[in-house]
């Protein structure tokens, strides 16, 4: 049988976040392990190290016939490599990990550079995005608005004040037009912004709404 999400977290929970930071790219390109660094030095330092113990627990003891049948494994996805290659890649990402730790050096700030971490880094905007302005927004809902006001009507407030926090954080970023365009597109809206917005503006807009819902609903 297949392994249970608890068994699976504490086998392959960190590892996974490494794995697939590298999802639609190759196994050469530094840019994955260098965002997988960046995000969790600035928000989790203390998985760094769980992240090198499993890639070199799973290295060693790669999944055999049997497990491959049970799915009793993790599943690496295609990096560009034959599967001969595969555990030497792994403790090459270790090793990286491992100095990084031990020198202390983490990657500076700067905007996300793979969808991977895109997503680590606004979470609930990528939520929010994906689940409301998917391409099949214009048949669910009437118009932008119409999705913003569901999204508000069924969301836990607390996840609206995250997503209030995470659009504020990007809109800090040096980020133009095109950049915009990039960003929403990687956290998985699928139709454009309302016109005459460009995607950044319809941002800032989005933002000021949620603001003000929230010093309406503190307002004596």
């Amino acid at each position: 049988m297949s392994l249970k999400p608890r068994e699976h977290d504490r086998k392959y929970g960190e590892l996974d976040h490494v794995i697939r930071a590298y999802v639609g790219h190759r196994a050469d390109d530094d840019e994955p392990l260098t965002a997988y660094l960046r995000h969790t030095w600035r928000t989790r330092p203390w998985a760094i190290p769980v992240a090198e113990e499993q890639l070199r627990a799973y290295a060693d003891n790669p999944p055999g016939r049997l497990r491959l049948r049970l799915g009793e494994f993790y599943p690496v996805p295609d990096v560009g490599l034959p599967d001969a290659e595969i555990q030497a890649w792994l403790v090459r990402l270790a090793d990286r990990l491992k100095e990084s730790v031990e020198t202390g050096q983490a990657p500076p700030p700067a905007t996300p550079r793979t969808r991977w971490e895109w997503h680590a880094r606004f979470p609930e905007l990528a939520q929010f995005l994906g689940g409301w302005f998917s391409q099949d927004m214009p048949d669910e809902f009437e118009d932008h608005d119409a999705a913003v006001q569901d999204y508000l009507d069924t969301t836990d407030s607390g996840l609206v004040a995250q997503l209030t926090g995470e659009l504020h954080d990007l809109l800090t970023l040096p980020l133009d037009d095109s950049d915009h365009a990039l960003a929403v597109a990687e956290l998985g809206m699928e139709v454009d912004p309302p016109a005459p917005y460009t995607p950044g503006a319809w941002l800032s807009e989005l933002a000021a709404r949620l603001r003000g819902r929230s010093a309406d609903a503190v307002a004596p």
